[in-house]
């Protein structure tokens, strides 16, 4: 490993995270609010940042398989921890539920240990929307260029022109990549705020909702969520947001640039789109019978179903009464996610369409043992190591929604709130069913169960294995 380049690369993102807390520190001065607490967490971030950063001079910048690994956990651990300071030098918080605040933030997962946001100052408001936004847009940054760098989960599929970016040496040119991204995650930050505004919300509301929908992250200004400001327009602007945040960023970088997309003949795409339709349908059918149609089932179906899909969690009335077809859609819907290179967790439908594909070859197989017959995507036969990463990852997956099931039921929860919060944690949505439904939090949960959580968060968001390998006394030897 390049350890004084991994240590420099880490010391310049605690600066960054130092920079952004200066944000909230500024709009605490506007909205007279206190100002030191975020002073003091930037300092508290930038001076070991600095001091790291300068005082590593790699040899060479070079940045191997096992570099990435390092990075990317080392990035969201570092980021939680110092991010966490703000709510503990407000007094909101104390340091473990600050922790898992900030561990749910970064890894744009709604789920919260705050009894009520409304009691909270703006600044603090701004800053915990902002963890969502920055986590957004380091998920697209593992997702589009360093998972297929790194092989994980069948992600080598994912390689395309944007995605792989490699320069002579082999190491991915994450400075490209990330400005291009960069440039389009800004610009859908920028049209949803606009839309908010126009849909009735104020700058703040707006603004606040924009970092938070275009990441698919999910925390809002409001108790009730998206459903409290019980407008349409504002659920329609949304469902717009989270099918974007949800869709491959490469696709909206291709259409930004002028180039000719045929989104139709993307056989991921179709398939998102298709999941959308299929579970929107379910859901709707389901609620006809449960709540007033006077108001329609096709809004809060098809809002309700992309918050779950997209793994935003936003929500707009209390599903948990909306029928058990309903409640099984959604929880499907949290565990499959959007497609593959956006802010989304969960499986991710182009590992779900591979993996199904697969399925239909082994029963090929078994009914025609001397067939000459491969499993293909886009016209390309797929590696079978690619196919074993992918069943590979989907084993891993299961293992840690089993690991948040059973501490959620260790801490005496029932059956339906153990397993959805395992899959929602894991799959970075957020709310679930039973206990963990619309406006619940997790601030009576035991200590244990939330460090617990954390992890799963943390491993769902880092795509399971990023996270697993570094647990194995084999990677660390030289």
């Amino acid at each position: 490993m390049n350890v004084l380049r991994d240590l420099q690369i880490l010391g310049w993102l605690l600066v960054v995270i130092a920079v952004a807390q200066l944000i909230p520190a500024v709009g605490s001065l506007v909205w007279g609010e206190p100002a030191l607490p975020f002073l003091a967490s930037a300092i508290a971030a930038a001076v070991p940042g600095l001091l790291i950063a300068l005082a590593s001079q790699p040899t060479h910048d070079r940045v191997r398989v096992r570099d990435g690994f390092v990075l990317a956990t080392g990035a969201w651990l570092l980021a939680a921890f110092f991010g966490a300071l703000p709510y503990v030098m407000t007094g909101a918080l104390h340091p473990l539920d600050a922790f898992f605040e900030s561990v749910a933030g970064f890894t744009t997962t709604a789920s919260s240990v705050l009894r009520s946001v409304e009691t909270l100052p703006r600044s603090l408001l701004l800053w915990r929307s902002m963890t969502q936004w920055i986590g957004g847009m380091g998920v697209l940054v593992v997702a589009v260029a360093l998972l297929p760098f790194l092989g994980i989960g069948g992600m080598q599929l994912f390689a395309n022109d944007e995605a792989r970016s490699t320069a002579d040496s082999g190491r991915p040119r994450f400075a490209a990549v990330s400005r291009r991204l960069f440039g389009v995650y800004l610009g859908l930050t920028a049209l949803a705020f606009v839309l908010l505004l126009v849909a009735g919300l104020n700058p703040f509301d707006a603004i606040c909702h924009a970092l938070t929908s275009v990441s698919t992250g999910g925390f809002s200004t409001r108790d009730g969520s998206v459903g409290s400001f019980d407008s349409r327009a504002v659920e329609w602007v949304m469902v717009v947001v989270m099918f974007l945040g949800a869709t491959n960023f490469v696709i909206h970088y291709r259409i930004v640039s002028g180039r000719r997309v045929r989104l139709w003949s993307d056989g991921e795409f179709r398939y998102y789109v298709g999941a959308i339709a299929i579970t929107s349908a379910l859901v709707g059918w389901s609620i006809s019978g449960n709540i007033d149609v006077s108001d329609g089932v096709v809004r809060p179906a098809i809002f309700q179903t992309l918050s779950m899909l997209s793994g935003t969690g936003y929500t707009i009335a209390d599903y948990t009464h909306w029928g058990g077809l309903a409640q099984l859609a959604l929880l499907g819907a949290i565990v499959l996610g959007g497609m593959s290179g956006s802010t989304t967790g969960g499986i991710k439908s182009l590992r779900l369409l591979i993996g199904i594909r697969a399925l239909r070859h082994s029963f090929t197989m078994l009914l025609h043992p001397h067939a000459v017959h491969r499993v293909k995507y886009a016209g390309r036969a797929i590696p079978d190591e690619i196919i074993a990463a992918i069943w590979a990852f989907l084993t891993a997956f299961f293992a840690i929604v089993g690991l948040a099931a059973a501490i959620v039921a260790s801490a005496g929860y029932d059956l339906v709130t153990a397993i959805s919060v395992g899959f929602s944690v894991t799959s970075n949505v957020g709310p679930a069913l039973g206990a963990a439904g619309p406006g619940s939090h997790f601030a009576d949960f035991p200590d244990y169960a939330k460090y617990g959580l954390c992890f799963c968060m943390l491993a769902g968001r880092l795509d399971v294995f990023t996270i697993l390998v570094l647990l194995q006394p084999k990677f660390w030897r030289s």
